[in-house]
């Protein structure tokens, strides 16, 4: 997929904070499809293919319900290969009851729902790309009905179990902060995307390479939202591939410019958004 692979900069995983690990765990494995590849009795590790980690989630000795109204995910989005992977999920999701919005956004076809915590969970297949419309920079998105009826004809339903397919990755991540301008100029001028679409006041759409967004960040928790407290349910950071060494320190140039506090521990540099969501910086390998 050359939307997350280098040069582009993605989202390759992230870490989840849960008040009840197995409560999540079934969820995530027979509802979502997930694979564990590691787990002790307070966290676990994810994949879809087997190998590459795509969710952990951690259940903290002094963990709490997830705040409302505060800064943090809005919702992570895992990228189908297919339209007919997607097809494939909404029946699966239809079959066990579970409640889900819907929207095609011209540029992807989605499916919205919530896991047991309260955390936002998109999971998509994008459109053609030579289908997108880009205006001087911008592409069109939009947010209208989706027809379900065309994307169920687009598969041959199997009665196999749902599992995600193995090439099932991150796709963008969307995020609750306190003020737009101040979180756009982070994640442009700081991260080195590029705003490639804006919903007035309320919503910034950011990419690398031409993508429809890998990131995105909204204020409709409210303007100057709280950060939520350290031991809230919900995510714990998410992690952000360079293409390299050299794109690497030159963003860590741009964040010391903006006085961006930057910790370094062994495989990965740590910074805050101004909103108070951790990321983690590393290097494609």
């Amino acid at each position: 997929m050359k939307y997350h692979n280098p040069p582009a900069v993605y989202v390759s995983n992230l870490q989840l904070k849960t008040e009840n690990l197995e409560r999540a765990l079934n969820f995530y494995c027979n509802i979502l499809g997930f694979q564990i590849i590691e787990q002790t009795q307070t966290a676990a590790k994810l994949a879809a293919d087997g190998n590459t980690v795509l969710i952990s989630l951690l259940q903290p000795a002094d963990i709490q319900p997830k705040q409302r109204k505060t800064t943090g995910l809005y919702h992570f989005a895992l990228l189908l290969p297919t339209r007919s992977d997607l097809a494939l999920f909404v029946t699966h999701l239809a079959n066990n009851d579970i409640r889900f919005g819907a929207a095609d956004h011209l540029v992807s076809e989605a499916i919205y729902f919530d896991d047991p915590d309260g955390n936002g969970i998109e999971v998509y297949a994008d459109t053609d790309p030579d289908t997108w419309n880009w205006n001087q920079g911008q592409v069109n998105m939009d947010t209208i009905p989706l027809d379900f009826e065309d994307l169920l004809s687009s598969t041959n339903h199997t009665k196999e179990p749902w599992r995600l397919p193995e090439s099932t990755i991150i796709g963008h991540i969307h995020l609750h902060v306190s003020e737009l301008t101040k979180a756009a100029n982070f994640y442009t001028k700081g991260l080195g995307f590029k705003k490639v679409a804006q919903i007035f006041d309320s919503a910034v759409f950011m990419s690398t390479n031409n993508y429809h967004h890998h990131i995105a960040c909204n204020v409709w928790n409210g303007v100057g939202a709280p950060q939520p407290k350290e031991n809230s349910a919900g995510m714990d950071y998410f992690t952000l591939v360079y293409p390299d060494e050299v794109s690497l320190e030159k963003t860590l140039t741009n964040l010391k410019t903006q006085a961006v506090v930057i910790n370094q521990s062994d495989d990965c540099f740590l910074v805050e958004d101004p909103a108070g969501n951790q990321i983690r910086l590393v290097t494609f390998e």
